[in-house]
């Protein structure tokens, strides 16, 4: 059954479903984030490093007043604003969401961008520039946290389903096969 022939109420639990599992990934990934911001927060000294896979993989305890790579650190209003606006926006995209992968990346995307806002609000030097906790260290590459993690991931997912022609509503583009996709 294509989903205009789904009588409406069907339809409306159905959106309502895909708008719940959304906001359940998004809020595992800040719970995540910010437990495990506060652990580090008090168990370990700024600046501190304990390795956890030798020198592969450590725990090294900054607070990041810019982006990635801690670029851009005289304008982190602007990030404030940034993670704000795709907040916003993955909130009004949500009841044309009709898949569990689109569920998944788009939840990954949001509890990532509300953990790494929420420090830009509420941590030192205050809002709105607070700086962000980054702690997971691994050679050779940037300082990082849990909702770096999930912003990351849940933007790699969304590449990977516009590159296969999975779209947002559940259908496929053309060339890559047509109708519904069956929620996955």
């Amino acid at each position: 059954m294509i989903p205009a022939e789904q009588p409406a109420a069907s339809r409306g639990r159905a959106a309502t479903g895909y708008v719940l599992g959304t906001l359940a990934v998004s809020a595992l990934v800040y719970a995540l984030d910010q437990c495990s911001k506060m652990f580090v927060e008090r168990s370990m000294q700024l600046g501190e490093t304990v390795p956890v896979l030798g020198e592969w993989l450590q725990w090294h305890y900054i607070l990041n007043p810019g982006a990635a790579f801690s670029m851009g650190e005289d304008h982190t209003w602007i990030f404030t604003a940034i993670m704000a606006v795709v907040s916003v926006g993955i909130l009004a995209f949500l009841p044309k969401v009709r898949s569990r992968p689109w569920v998944v990346a788009l939840g990954l995307v949001l509890g990532g961008a509300l953990g790494n806002l929420t420090d830009r609000l509420l941590r030192w030097p205050g809002f709105p520039n607070g700086h962000v906790v980054d702690f997971i260290h691994v050679k050779h590459f940037a300082v990082f946290n849990l909702a770096d993690c999930g912003v990351v991931v849940g933007i790699g997912l969304i590449a990977f389903l516009l590159l296969t022609g999975r779209e947002a509503d559940g259908t496929r583009s053309a060339g890559t096969g047509r109708g519904q996709e069956g929620g996955g």
